[in-house]
């Protein structure tokens, strides 16, 4: 055989679930130019000089994750500006982390933590206090953003972005005055989010060549827990095609390391139609390769059909003219074959949404058009009939994981056993992908989400969903695979660990199969392939690894943090000159204690995850 005919990769001595019903466990599979060319049969390959192989020790290995929701292209701008309180098991912990963070941010610069937390996740169970932030960080302006409802900024936040007295609350948000009218700091979202992103937007950017930095980190982060391709689902104030530009560039370059289908998302209440009228002729749904392309429109069709999820004010009713702004883009994207995805959360809006959708449909035809709702978390039966008879599907996302208790209250916990049917769903035969809608409600990390399918249980504990509307571990990674790949129609070319699909694939720190349901959430990856090159790789396999990234800025979170959980990198916290702090024994030294570093080890090995017990503070447990 010749050298050119040989496999790149091969991969040997694992448990493998390919999700091939044929064929569901395998050993071992061979890769060449990116694809899976064996599965099961790889001793039959010869070698080349240049096959990589690989002894994966009975590592479980499965498909690589594909997150059907997520907003990489936005996050990825700032992902190095932000201080992540993703998992941070205790307030202490995440006050602390604020406030070395502050003595480490240079002037002029905002610490941002933006999104990914639930006051239900700390040991304490409750949300930080202003006192607390401006005690934290007296001088470094602060913006921490909480769901879609609210946003709290230290006093020097304020300054930055001139809220005073005489400051008028913007249409669709409220800046809370304390009785002598100062503000105090207290942004509400009421009825939208719009106030919270505006301001947010205030704050300095990162230059283009940190931008692509960031979005590298990013990159590599998401690798780390699994993920090897997701769908950007746009965003507010990512405008198309000035903020893809640093993703374009790094797909240029060579230097991706995720997979990207993207949708695009309007920009300009009242001109939604002219926005998509001019994307039409810019790009189109497919163009691009198998690393980066255009997937659609969406999530955001048209502003007055945005029922942003906020469950702590009342449903919103939206206005009377959604229904005409609505069928003119859903007109104009069908007519042109153009794939199109709605944010929707309320059955209400979904009604009225599909009023529109049967409208168009009888004068163009949906039939072969891949499109979906996002959210669907309190559809009814008889909405998710309609949307099968239009051929629709669902991607679902974990955010009532981190707003279930909210939800509850509100609205009763028989109520909530259904937000969303994924079950009903499935039956019905409905297209589902599984996502996050990361990065400003939820987190990113799969895992919570796999977690929260299989228990039905929020971030803090609290359990939702009767075992009927629970999904098997099986039946939840089908949908953050082969599900998803319904919505970036790439059904047949990612989804299984099969011949001829993408090389994606992902070997565990723990058997997802067979661990406790309590550590799903904290499964990572320790070897991640995408298009059979190694993108992320530790412990028994970090002879793979591919070359460190430095981080850029200096004084980014991310240097010394990292990202889900927030882990203090021991290494990483010296060379950047930030201490740590742990209880003093005879064993210690007074300068570069290893006691703590054996401390640290032994609780993040008894906890099987990275962030137990750092800093000292809180509880020793990967508590949610």
């Amino acid at each position: 055989m010749s050298a050119s005919l040989c496999p790149d990769l091969i991969v040997y001595n694992g448990r493998i679930a390919t999700l091939d019903p044929q064929y569901p466990e395998a050993a071992n599979l061979a890769v060449k130019d990116g694809r899976i060319v064996g599965v099961d049969e790889a001793e039959e390959y010869e070698r080349g000089p240049h096959t990589k192989i690989i002894d994966l020790q009975g590592r479980r290995v499965i498909l690589g994750l594909n997150d059907s929701h997520l907003h990489v292209i936005r996050g990825g701008l700032n992902y190095n500006m932000e201080l992540r309180w993703d998992g941070v098991p205790s307030l202490a912990d995440a006050l602390c982390m604020l406030k070395e963070q502050a003595q480490r941010t240079l002037p002029g610069q905002w610490i941002r933590v933006v999104g990914g937390w639930t006051e239900f996740q700390f040991a304490e169970r409750r949300m930080p206090t202003l006192e607390e932030i401006n005690a934290a960080a007296p001088e470094t302006p602060v913006f921490i953003l909480h769901l879609y409802c609210r946003a709290l900024l230290n006093k020097a936040a304020l300054r930055a972005c001139g809220y005073t007295k005489d400051t008028p609350n913007p249409i669709g948000g409220e800046i809370q005055h304390d009785t002598q009218g100062n503000p105090t700091g207290l942004l509400i979202a009421r009825p939208n989010a719009t106030i919270l992103y505006a301001t947010l937007a205030k704050g300095p950017k990162l230059p283009p060549e940190h931008q692509m930095n960031s979005t590298r980190h990013f990159m590599r982060e998401l690798n780390r827990l699994g993920l090897t391709s997701i769908i950007d689902a746009g965003g507010g104030f990512q405008n198309y095609p000035e903020d893809y530009a640093i993703i374009e560039e790094l797909h240029k370059r060579d230097e991706m390391t995720l997979r990207i289908a993207y949708n695009l998302f309007t920009q300009k209440p009242k001109q939604e139609k002219e926005d998509f009228a001019r994307w039409i002729k810019l790009t189109g749904p497919g163009k691009g390769d198998d690393f980066f392309r255009c997937n659609g429109a969406g999530e955001m069709l048209v502003f007055s059909a945005a029922d942003f999820e906020d469950f702590l004010e009342p449903r919103p009713d939206l206005p009377a003219s959604l229904e005409g702004e609505l069928k003119e883009v859903v007109a104009l994207l069908a007519a042109n074959k153009w794939p199109f995805r709605l944010h929707a959360t309320y059955d209400e809006s979904i009604t009225r949404f599909l009023n529109v959708f049967e409208e168009v449909n009888r004068d163009v035809p949906f039939k072969g058009l891949n499109w979906f709702f996002d959210h669907c978390e309190t559809v009814s039966d008889k909405n998710l009939e309609r949307i099968k008879a239009l051929g629709g599907g669902i991607a679902i996302q974990h955010r009532m994981a981190y707003q279930g208790e909210y939800f509850m209250e509100r609205y009763g916990k028989q109520a909530a056993e259904r937000t969303p049917p994924i079950r009903k769903m499935l039956e019905m035969g409905i297209p589902v992908g599984a996502g996050t809608d990361a990065t400003r409600v939820a987190s990113y990390n799969p895992w919570v989400s796999l977690y929260w399918m299989v228990t039905g249980k929020t971030v803090g504990g609290v359990s939702m969903y009767p075992d009927k509307n629970r999904l098997s571990r099986n039946e939840a990674l089908q949908l953050y695979t082969q599900g998803s790949s319904w919505f970036s129609s790439e059904s047949g070319k990612k989804g299984a660990i099969a011949v001829g699909q993408l090389a994606d694939f992902v070997a565990l720190t723990d058997d997802y199969f067979s661990v406790p349901e309590e550590e799903i959430k904290g499964i990572e990856s320790v070897l991640t392939v995408v298009g059979g090159k190694i993108v992320h790789a530790v412990k028994e396999f970090s002879t793979f690894a591919p070359p460190p990234l430095p981080v850029l800025p200096e004084w980014s979170p991310v240097k010394v943090f990292g990202g889900y959980g927030a882990p203090l990198d021991i290494k990483k916290a010296a060379r950047a000159g930030v201490p740590v702090q742990h209880q003093h024994s005879v064993e210690c030294h007074q300068h570069g204690c290893t006691h703590a570093w054996h401390q640290l080890i032994t609780a993040a090995e008894t906890a099987r995850n990275r962030y137990a017990g750092f800093f000292g503070l809180g509880c020793d447990c990967f508590a949610f």
